[in-house]
């Protein structure tokens, strides 16, 4: 059930969730299956599983587009009678005993338990071609579309270790691995492994464009120099979407993503948190089973705050 602004005479939850990306989706099935009444918030079409492919989850046979498993999720989600409202949050607060949110257009909900599940915001090349590329060969998760070069060229572009670990994880994949480093910021233990590998580090370079019509053909350098490779995957790290919880004391860790538990509880009790927003790996598998955990443990804290067993 899609609303608009005008609807708004749902606005008490058990549960709401932040986010309707694979980890939301989850989260919001799972709630909902244990009976609480759940409203997530969030815009489908701004999850990075929609620029994805997807050929190594349970239960898919073959590569299927992103976009239309994060479909099929939301027709669950709709089917178990959960609230959605296509609106970013803007504040999150304590009301007493309970939690405020306030969305975009100025609507308030209250709720018991809050599940935030807002992924991370992959840091883009902003650069020409990217944007009409994405899910086109351009990629921000290499161990997710891995599987979709072999025998090709791919271009890795980062600095740190996360690009060093993707140039190594696509030796086992494509036909030549490029790593674009403007400046190389990892051990020489990873470099010489990279060497060892055959992977060609290019530093002190920076892509400024990604070339392709309908899908990519190559990389421009800033030195004029052009590679012709079939894939970028731009590892330049991810930022989580934490301005929502510093009014609660809710802090990031050194790496800029939120700590949780085993039952994906924060330090900030009856607040919950899963998928990417809480670090690598940065992989839809990860994140379904975060958002399956933090909804029953969000179940869990609502049943024990109202007395139950």
């Amino acid at each position: 059930m899609n609303y608009t602004v005008e609807w708004l005479n749902f606005r008490r939850a058990d549960i709401v969730i932040v986010g309707c990306g694979p980890a939301g989706v989850q989260a919001a099935i799972t709630a909902a299956k244990r009976g609480m009444k759940v409203l997530i918030l969030g815009k489908p079409r701004g999850s990075s599983l929609n620029y994805a492919r997807v050929d190594d989850y349970f239960g898919v046979l073959g590569p299927i587009e992103g976009v239309k498993l994060l479909e099929v999720g939301l027709k669950q989600v709709k089917s178990r009678n959960v609230e959605m409202v296509e609106e970013d949050v803007v504040e999150l607060s304590r009301d007493g005993s309970m939690f405020k949110l306030k969305t975009e257009s100025g609507v308030e909900i209250v709720a018991d338990a809050v599940i935030l599940a807002m992924g991370a915001r992959r840091n883009r090349l902003n650069v020409r071609g990217e944007e009409k590329l994405m899910g086109k060969g351009v990629s921000y998760c290499a161990e997710c579309d891995c599987g979709f070069f072999r025998g090709l060229n791919v271009a890795v572009v980062g600095d740190g270790s996360a690009a060093a670990y993707a140039a190594l994880l696509m030796t086992n994949y494509a036909s030549k691995v490029f790593l674009i480093a403007k400046r190389v910021d990892f051990s020489s233990r990873l470099l010489e492994e990279l060497k060892s590998k055959s992977v060609t580090v290019i530093e002190g370079r920076r892509v400024v464009e990604i070339l392709g019509e309908h899908r990519v053909e190559g990389i421009l350098l800033d030195d004029g120099s052009r590679l012709d490779v079939h894939g970028v995957f731009v590892e330049l790290g991810s930022r989580g979407v934490l301005e929502l919880t510093s009014s609660l004391g809710l802090l990031p860790d050194a790496s800029g993503y939120l700590k949780v538990d085993r039952r994906q509880a924060t330090d900030v009790e009856g607040i919950f948190a899963c998928g990417d927003l809480c670090g690598p790996p940065l992989s839809l598998a990860k994140s379904v089973g975060e958002g399956y955990v933090a909804a029953v443990s969000a179940f869990e804290y609502v049943r024990s705050k109202r007395g139950g067993n």
